[in-house]
């Protein structure tokens, strides 16, 4: 017996979808079925289960159970919290292996799945294999459900956190979640780290009233911006949806990047760890690798994506991984997954050291860049173009050209990147220079290479 499932859900890093539509009830029900049915294929007896703040959560978590529950696998259910808290969960809990309800930073109506099998994230081919097995019907029922139990893992997370991390001084911080879930932990967690807090948008709400919780858009940014002209607090920490991602402004309004944030966090992990290598993707800024070289660290760029970057960290054993995008990912005193709220703490450490931490960060190594730009496609075009890109394209006074993602070429001056999207039809451009001038030739550069190629691009620059 044959099953169909929108085949759209199914997403490079993740599953996600619109409520009720393509991710309904039904749907996340197949999912936990076949989600529990390659947990049997591993031996996993057990799978924790969260949700983050959106109102669809509390049906979709019963969906889910239940499909998980049919294989046999026992669930233990953990609550609204945070996706950190719930890979925290799955070695708290022993079960290696978990699945949190999120929309991330999408739009209310969205909601996905981000999940953890065996300790590894399943992206790509493993969540084409949970596709395959519904539409095949290869799901296994079992005669008696499998367990459920309920835990509570906020008190050993902010424990954990608080009994590792000291500040050498107290320090007044602004902390916009955004309405996220990230609002239930924040706040109490910088509390227990000694940090007198100044909430914006930490009651956890799922229509997001206030701004939309992703802090790589600087209009998201722009309240607390605000608090930390209007109050005595000396840095600022923001947090998307799900709380896996950090956003960081200093007291003068300046937002310090996630590129520029590593430069910071892999002096502190250098300084303990001598020789490391550090992984960042291929967005980043050329200041990063020279700032790990210069601290002893070895630099390994690598592909975009958290689940892309977390599989390298596991691979490599590094002791530290971030993105542009904001995920940081700490093995060095932690376990090595995407955590927004412990790398905020991470951060407070290192910071409370300075007699004056905005100084600090804005002292960091930048460069004239551009924000991700957008360059659309028809659907699939994006990876036919970049493929052609790699193969053909021509750029006058390259450095080097890495094609590990996309196309990155590194100029004597600065760096433009095409890649394309896992996750929409898009080609993301970054562009960075050690002036305007610089800057807008390398623009130029890539313009001339993309419309050889594709002479009807419309170019976001």
């Amino acid at each position: 017996m044959t099953t169909s499932i929108d085949p759209g859900l199914f997403k490079a890093y993740d599953i996600r979808g619109i409520v009720d539509k393509s991710l309904s009830v039904e749907a996340t029900r197949l999912i936990g079925a076949a989600f529990g049915s390659e947990a049997l294929r591993k031996d996993v007896r057990e799978v924790a289960v969260g949700r983050d703040g959106r109102l669809s959560g509390p049906k979709l978590r019963d969906a889910l159970i239940e499909g998980i529950r049919s294989t046999g696998v026992d669930v233990v259910d953990v609550g609204m919290v945070a996706t950190p808290m719930l890979y925290f969960a799955t070695y708290e809990l022993g079960t290696h292996s978990g699945i949190e309800i999120t929309g991330s930073h999408n739009p209310p109506e969205y909601n996905g799945l981000k999940m953890v099998l065996a300790g590894e994230a399943m992206y790509g081919e493993g969540l084409q294999r949970l596709r395959q097995r519904i539409e095949r019907g290869d799901l296994v029922r079992a005669q008696q459900p499998g367990a459920l139990r309920t835990a509570d893992v906020s008190g050993p997370y902010l424990q954990r956190i608080a009994g590792d991390i000291k500040l050498a001084r107290t320090m007044k911080i602004a902390v916009d979640c955004g309405n996220g879930v990230a609002g239930a932990m924040a706040p109490a967690l910088y509390r227990a780290l000694g940090c007198e807090v100044v909430e914006l948008f930490c009651e956890v709400d799922g229509t997001f009233p206030n701004h939309h919780p992703d802090p790589a858009h600087l209009e998201n940014l722009a309240d607390l911006q605000r608090a930390l002209r209007e109050t005595d607090a000396e840095l600022g920490l923001a947090f998307d949806g799900d709380g896996d991602r950090l956003g960081v402004v200093t007291k003068d309004g300046q937002v310090i990047f996630p590129d520029r944030q590593m430069m910071l966090f892999a002096r502190g992990v250098l300084a303990e760890q001598p020789g490391a290598q550090i992984i960042y993707d291929v967005k980043c800024s050329r200041h990063l690798a020279r700032e790990i070289k210069a601290r002893g660290g070895e630099p390994l760029m690598w592909r975009t994506g958290h689940s892309l970057i977390k599989a390298k960290l596991r691979e490599t054993g590094a002791p530290l991984a971030g993105e542009m995008s904001g995920h940081i990912f700490f093995k060095h005193r932690w376990y090595g997954f995407d955590d927004g709220m412990y790398a905020g703490a991470r951060l407070l450490e290192l910071l409370s050291r300075e007699a004056d931490p905005s100084a600090v960060l804005n002292a960091l190594p930048n460069s004239a860049s551009t924000p991700e730009l957008h360059l659309k496609t028809a659907e699939g075009e994006n990876f036919a173009l970049m493929e052609r890109l790699q193969r053909e394209g021509k750029f006058t006074n390259a450095r080097e050209v890495i094609t590990i993602d996309g196309v990155r070429v590194e100029y004597d001056d600065g760096f433009g990147l095409a890649r394309p999207s896992n996750t929409t039809p898009i080609v993301v451009m970054r562009f960075e220079a050690d002036n305007q001038a610089a800057l807008e030739r390398i623009q130029a550069d890539f313009a001339r290479a993309i419309t050889a190629l594709k002479p009807d691009a419309t170019l976001p620059f």
